[in-house]
């Protein structure tokens, strides 16, 4: 019998692996287009940001060991953005292929619709990168645009895609202004 997975909210416990995870796609993957590897301060930096904002930041674990994260943030700072987020999601190589990363995304956007959110967007680094475009899709994300060769990483051009999902009622009624 293998343990099961919880998906719960990150502590400072968790930057280690989280910080490793990160790695791992900066060094070897293309999701990200960071060419450097953030140390673990700079990891924890950005997590208490996401905090501050009364944002998720959220971890997979199984049997103690933390498989995945998943966070989401503004889109973009200025104000008229605050209803639109942006998710980021990555998974420890192990994890890769094990649902992980759905079930991560899925309760991040039910905390995010929680929090008053009305969108998110997938801004996702490689157009040939199947997995987190075919997870985005397969919770309701529609494919909104690409912007052509928008990174260089690995000798390489590579694209972005952008992909979008409504959050309750979404565009359909004003938000409750926070």
């Amino acid at each position: 019998m293998t343990a099961s997975l919880s998906i719960r909210p990150s502590t400072e416990a968790d930057l280690p692996a989280i910080t490793a995870i990160y790695a791992w796609h900066v060094e070897h993957g293309t999701g990200t287009f960071e060419l450097d590897v953030p140390d673990a301060a700079e990891m924890a930096r950005r997590r208490a940001d996401v905090l501050d904002k009364a944002l998720p930041w959220l971890v997979a674990e199984r049997a103690g060991e933390v498989l995945g994260y998943a966070y989401a943030n503004h889109f973009r700072p200025r104000r008229a953005y605050r209803f639109c987020l942006e998710d980021s999601i990555y998974l420890a190589d192990t994890a890769r292929g094990q649902g992980v990363g759905r079930l991560l995304l899925a309760e991040l956007m039910a905390r995010c619709q929680a929090a008053g959110a009305r969108q998110m967007l997938a801004v996702i680094g490689d157009s040939g990168n199947a997995g987190s475009i075919g997870v985005h899709r397969s919770l309701g994300f529609e494919h909104t645009g690409v912007l052509r060769s928008a990174g260089w990483k690995f000798g390489r051009w590579l694209d972005v895609v952008l992909m979008q999902k409504a959050l309750g009622l979404g565009d359909a009624a004003a938000p409750v202004d926070r």
